[in-house]
């Protein structure tokens, strides 16, 4: 009800509060990411990394298997949470 009343008594939103709203929005970075970005290459995260895409590159030439990459996928994320778990709450405010 109010913010009716705003718009008849002020009009309606200019298009450029509109444009600046959506670019403050765009200028938030998630420290989650940035996070796991720098994790990812650390020594430990590299290594199930590479066991990972080699499972996936095996997995991948073969015509019919029931092979997966799930555990080397669980231990690319652990190693890669684990780093993040020591890190994260240092950056956020």
């Amino acid at each position: 009800m109010v913010f009716e009343e705003k718009m008849i008594m002020n009009g309606e939103p200019d298009d450029e509060e509109e444009e600046e709203e959506e670019e403050e929005e765009e200028d938030m970075v998630d420290p989650l990411d940035a996070v796991r970005e720098k994790c990812a290459v650390t020594h430990h995260c590299v290594h199930t990394q590479e066991r990972l895409e080699q499972c996936e590159t095996r997995v991948g030439s073969r015509s019919s298997t029931t092979e997966d990459c799930t555990e080397e996928l669980f231990d690319f994320l652990h190693a890669r949470d684990h780093c993040v778990a020591h890190k994260l709450f240092h950056s956020v405010k």
